[in-house]
C-alpha cells in the first residue's frame, strides 16, 4: 500500500515484486485476433506494446487447456507455438517499457461441442445450461447442457492450470490472473446458482471455494504467491450467474486467498450496479492490493484511490479504444470513440489503428 495520503492514478504502487509508474491497469479483454492453432500472433503483440504505457496489462484470457476453450480465435497457453507467440507479445511489451501479466482461463459451460475437442460436451460443476446463444465457428449457436464433471476430472484440471502457469514463465510473462469472474468454470464452481454438487466440491461455501483454492495454490507453488492475482466478480450475473448470498461467499473466498500472499485480488462490480456493493467488504477482507474495476472514469478512479476504495484501477474499452490512455488521462485529453463493430475478430482495424494524441497531432 502506498503511504501518500492523497494517491491518485498517477502515484507509483508496488504490486508483488513491482514498483509500477502509475495505477492504471488494462483490464483482460477478448479481442479473438488469435491465428491457427489458437496462437498469438504478430499483430497482437503489436496491439498489447502500443498499451505498455498502462502500470500494468492483464492480457486478454488465455485457455489452459483445449477443453478450456469457449470461442473462436482465443489464445491458449498450452501449446509450444502459444509460448512462442506470446513471448513476442511479452518481449514487445517489455520493449516498450510495460509490465504485463497472462490471465489463465477455463470457460467450463460457456462453450459448445463445435469449440471442444472431439465434439464433446463442454463440462461444469453441475450439468445446469447457460441461457443465450454463443458464438461459435459456424456461427451462433444455442447453448447446452454441460456434461457436470466427476470428482476425479477435477485434479486434472487444475493441473492444466499448473501447466498453463509454467507455459506462461516461458513465454516471459510478469505473472499470472486467475479468471474466477464472468461466469467461468472457476466462478461456476464459487457460485450455488450454478454448482449443486454433493460431493466435496459442492454445498457449503467451503467445498464450493475448494476449486479456487485448489488452483491458486497450484499456480503459485510455478509463481509464488507476489506474481499470481485473482480476478472475481461477485454481483455479476453475465453467463447466467446467481448466488443465494454473495457476501458470504466471496467474503470467505477473500478471506482464503489471503494465505497465498497474492499480488493483488482485481474486483469487477460495476459503479452504479446493486446495492449493497460487494467491493467494500471485499477492501475489508484482502490483505493485498486491490484492483477495482468497473466503468470508472478519470475522476472516479482518482477518487476511489484518494478514498482508499482500492489501490489501482482497471480500464477496459477505453484502453481498447486508446492505447495512450495513461498520457490522454494525464492531460484530461478527449478520449477516442470506440468502434464496437471491431471489438471481437478481424484485423487490424478497430485493433492497432486507434490513433495517439502524437499520432493525431501529426495528421
Amino acid at each position: 500500500m502506498d503511504s501518500d495520503p492523497t494517491p491518485n492514478l498517477f502515484t507509483p504502487v508496488r504490486v508483488g515484486p513491482y514498483n509500477l509508474r502509475n495505477r492504471l491497469v488494462m483490464a483482460p479483454m477478448t479481442r479473438n485476433r488469435a491465428g491457427e492453432g489458437n496462437t498469438p500472433t504478430p499483430l497482437m503483440a503489436r496491439y498489447y506494446a502500443q498499451r505498455a504505457t498502462a502500470g500494468l496489462i492483464v492480457s486478454e484470457g488465455s485457455q489452459v487447456s483445449p477443453q478450456g476453450a469457449g470461442y473462436p480465435n482465443t489464445p491458449g497457453i498450452y501449446s509450444d507455438a502459444q509460448v512462442e507467440g506470446w513471448r513476442a507479445v511479452t518481449d514487445a511489451v517489455h520493449a516498450a517499457g510495460g509490465r504485463i501479466f497472462l490471465q489463465l482461463w477455463h470457460v467450463g459451460r460457456i462453450s459448445h461441442p463445435d469449440t471442444q475437442p472431439d465434439g464433446g460436451l463442454p463440462v461444469a460443476p453441475s450439468a445446469i445450461a447457460p441461457e443465450g446463444p454463443i458464438i461459435t465457428a459456424g456461427g451462433m449457436q444455442p447453448m447446452v447442457t454441460p456434461r457436470a464433471l466427476e470428482t476425479d476430472e477435477i485434479k486434472g484440471i487444475v493441473a492444466d492450470f499448473a501447466r498453463g502457469a509454467r507455459a506462461a514463465y516461458r513465454a516471459g510473462f510478469d505473472g499470472v490472473e486467475l479468471h474466477g469472474a464472468n461466469g467461468y468454470l472457476i466462478d461456476q464452481f464459487l457460485r450455488d446458482g450454478s454448482n449443486h454438487r454433493t460431493d466435496e466440491y459442492g454445498g457449503s461455501v467451503e467445498n464450493r471455494a475448494r476449486f479456487l483454492d485448489e488452483v491458486t495454490a497450484a499456480v503459485v507453488e510455478v509463481w509464488g504467491g507476489h506474481r499470481v492475482g485473482v480476478r472475481l466478480s461477485p454481483m455479476g450475473s453475465y453467463n447466467s450467474m446467481s448466488d443465494s448470498d454473495p457476501a458470504e461467499t466471496f467474503g470467505y473466498a477473500v478471506r482464503m486467498l489471503n494465505r497465498y500472499g497474492l499480488a493483488y485480488l482485481h474486483v469487477a462490480e460495476p459503479l452504479g450496479g446493486p446495492e449493497p456493493r460487494i467491493t467494500p467488504l471485499l477492501r475489508e477482507a484482502f490483505r493485498g492490493p486491490l484492483i477495482v474495476n468497473g466503468g470508472y472514469g478519470r475522476d472516479t478512479a482518482d477518487a476511489a484511490i484518494a478514498a482508499g476504495e482500492g489501490d489501482l484501477v482497471a480500464f477496459g474499452v477505453p484502453f481498447l479504444a486508446n492505447p495512450d490512455l495513461a498520457e490522454r488521462f494525464a492531460e484530461a485529453a478527449p478520449l477516442n470513440t470506440p468502434d464496437r463493430d471491431t471489438f471481437y475478430g478481424g484485423g487490424e482495424r478497430g485493433y492497432v489503428d486507434y490513433p495517439t494524441l502524437q499520432t493525431a497531432g501529426a495528421a
